[in-house]
Order: structure tokens, then C-alpha cells, then sequence
């Protein structure tokens, strides 16, 4: 987009020359605003006069950047819009660049705080799917490995939810769902790493705590046939046999074909039982409410 300056605007800028020439004139040929303070000794600073710029050249000036590769100085230059501009229209499609040059920069704490921000001020605009689409993504490519705080995990899940909940018709809805489905197969590993190091310090209260999340809440990730295996061999350390056969019934209901189930049904033969499917246990309980809400979709 080319900027042209408009016959009124050259009024302006030369009205505001005038003026300030007779200021100067006035002040007896003063050159730096330290001379009107005869006691102030710091540093003299010139008198400088910074012509406006109007928003959509600031705009053109952000995407140019963008063009260059100068992301962050895209991102700065987005940012100065509403800053000099706050309630026009050009501050709300800087802001949603200032966003996404900032997610392309890799400065992901920076695009989390402009799409936040975009969110709380244009909610209902239609950029505001693609705000929370830059805000869970954000932390979406920060998620840590399975060894590490699930922090980022947790908060790109809930924004991705909250993207497919506020806006399942948007363009970004379909990557989102996929997307929530790595996030909760990343929180379930955490909490299968951690129950495999109490299952092998023999803390099998600790241990089952942690295959049972897996289990209540991730039954649609990978990992939910090694947690059910992991939960029959820590019952069974612990003398519960009962819960041991319906962890490992369920599990064979459920994946009669996985090598975790021929674990768990070897291990329940080994000590003269057999898989056998308590309906009161609260897996049974936890997997019949899975499958009611899986055939309700």
C-alpha cells in the first residue's frame, strides 16, 4: 500500500511548523529545553519535533518488516498502533498481527499476552478464533517431554478446548481436536512416568493413584492399556486380587488384541485366578461411563 499525504494533512504539518517556529522565536533563540532551567546541569537534549504517523502506514511499516523477515521489529512496530492509536480500528488489526508476529518469532510468552489481550478487548470480532487459536498454540509448542512439568501441557489443552467449544465451525477448529488429543496423550505419559517409578519402588498406593488418572481421565490415549496392566500387577502386590481381575477383564474386553493384556491375563493365571470383571469396581464403573459417552456422541 502506498502512503500519499493529503492536502489537509500538509495543512496540518505546516500549521504545526508555524507554531512551532514562533515558539522558538519567542524563547530568544534557545536551541535545547535544559537553557529554560538555569539549574538544571544534566544532560542538554535538542528540541525535536516527531511528525505523526498515521495508523495505516504504521500498518504497511509492520507488514514490510513482516516481508523482511523482522519479526520482532514487526511485532514492536504492530504494538505502537495501539499505543498512539488506541481506539481506532487499525489497533485492533495491529494488535492481532503484533500476535502473530510474535508466535512467528517464537516469542511465545509475547504472542500469549497479545492474543490474551486481543481476546479481553474484541471478543466477538472475527479475529478473535484466531487469537485463541495463537494463544493455545503458544503453549502448545512449548509443551515439555513426559519428564518435566505438565504446566504448558495443561494450559494448551485448555485453550484448545476452549477454541473447539467457542468456535467449532472455525477454520481452526479441526487442527485443535487433533491437537487436544496430543496434549492429553502428553499428560497421560507424565502421569504413566511417574507411576512407574512408584510401581518400582514398590509404593503401589502412590502407583495406582497415578494409573488410575490415566485411566479416569485419558481413556482415549495410548497409554490407557499399559495403565490398566500397570493397575492389575500393583493390585496384585497389594493382595487386591479383585481389583486386579477387572483391571485386567476390562482391559481384555477392551483391547483383546494388546500385548498388555496377555501380561496382565498372564499374571492373574500365574497366581490361579482368572480375568474376571467386578461391576461394582470403579474401573468397570469408569469404562461403562466412557462407552455410554462415547455411543451418546
Amino acid at each position: 500500500m502506498t502512503f500519499k499525504i493529503t492536502e489537509g494533512q500538509t495543512a496540518m504539518v505546516a500549521l504545526r511548523a508555524a507554531l512551532i517556529a514562533g515558539v522558538a522565536a519567542g524563547l530568544g533563540g534557545c536551541d535545547t529545553l535544559s537553557n529554560l532551567n538555569p539549574f538544571d546541569t544534566s544532560e542538554k537534549y535538542e528540541m525535536k519535533v516527531t511528525a505523526d504517523v498515521p495508523p495505516e502506514r504504521m500498518y504497511d511499516q509492520g507488514l514490510a518488516r513482516m516481508r523482511n523477515g523482522d519479526r520482532e521489529g514487526a511485532a514492536r512496530r504492530f504494538g505502537e498502533i495501539g499505543r498512539n492509536y488506541p481506539q481506532s480500528e487499525w489497533a485492533r488489526k495491529g494488535l492481532i498481527m503484533q500476535a502473530f508476529a510474535n508466535y512467528e518469532a517464537q516469542k511465545y510468552d509475547d504472542a500469549i499476552t497479545s492474543s490474551r489481550s486481543y481476546l479481553q478487548k474484541y471478543p466477538n470480532t472475527k479475529d478473535a478464533a484466531y487469537a485463541q487459536y495463537l494463544y493455545a498454540m503458544s503453549n502448545f509448542n512449548q509443551i515439555p517431554d513426559t519428564s518435566r512439568d505438565q504446566e504448558r501441557s495443561e494450559k494448551a489443552l485448555a485453550g484448545l478446548t476452549e477454541l473447539v467449544q467457542k468456535y467449532p465451525n472455525s477454520e481452526y477448529a479441526a487442527d485443535a481436536r487433533y491437537r487436544i488429543q496430543v496434549a492429553r496423550d502428553q499428560l497421560a505419559g507424565a502421569q504413566m512416568e511417574v507411576g512407574r517409578y512408584y510401581l518400582e519402588r514398590r509404593n503401589y498406593t502412590a502407583a495406582i493413584n497415578r494409573f488410575r488418572d490415566v485411566v479416569s481421565k485419558y481413556q482415549t490415549t495410548r497409554h490407557v492399556e499399559e495403565a490398566l496392566q500397570r493397575l492389575t500387577e500393583a493390585y496384585m502386590a497389594l493382595g487386591l486380587t479383585g481389583e486386579a481381575q477387572t483391571a485386567a477383564a476390562v482391559l481384555g474386553h477392551n483391547f483383546p488384541n494388546s500385548q498388555w493384556y496377555k501380561d496382565a491375563y498372564s499374571l492373574v493365571r500365574s497366581n490361579g485366578l482368572e480375568p474376571r470383571e467386578d461391576a461394582d469396581s470403579w474401573i468397570s464403573k469408569t469404562f461403562k461411563g466412557f462407552r455410554v459417552a462415547a455411543l451418546g456422541r
